[in-house]
């Protein structure tokens, strides 16, 4: 026991320290809105619904500002491909982002003939 009085908590205080090791681990990015809105409305126009869109660009402009690239010649080089191509280019850089125990995959359709055909002679 004590004979000095309790101290009781400043007001706020627990909630700085909170807030401060809930981002410890984490780094603050920020992109300007163009660039956001550009490439949100860029697969928007390909036909991904908003959300993916979203997704899409936060992985993008973060690869790009990791790569050094100008997002918008990143763009340009992806208005070339087919939607398939687009898809295919799009699940590869997503799974990059992701940990390798959940990954995203794409069904590609092969034309295999699974009829035996034999060349018989007469």
């Amino acid at each position: 026991m004590s004979n000095l009085p309790k101290q009781k908590p400043t007001p706020g205080s627990n909630e700085d320290v909170r807030q401060f090791f809930d981002k410890y681990f984490t780094k603050t990015v920020s992109y300007p809105a163009s660039k956001i809105d550009a490439v949100v409305g860029f697969f928007e126009n390909r036909g991904f619904e908003r959300t993916a869109s979203i997704a899409v660009a936060t992985v993008l402009l973060q690869q790009a500002k990791i790569d050094n690239v100008n997002i918008f010649e990143l763009l340009d080089t992806l208005k070339g491909l087919t939607d398939l191509q687009l898809s295919a280019v799009v699940t590869e850089t997503l799974n990059y982002s992701r940990p390798s125990t959940s990954s995203l995959g794409y069904r590609r359709t092969t034309a295999t003939d699974t009829f035996e055909t034999r060349n018989i002679k007469p």
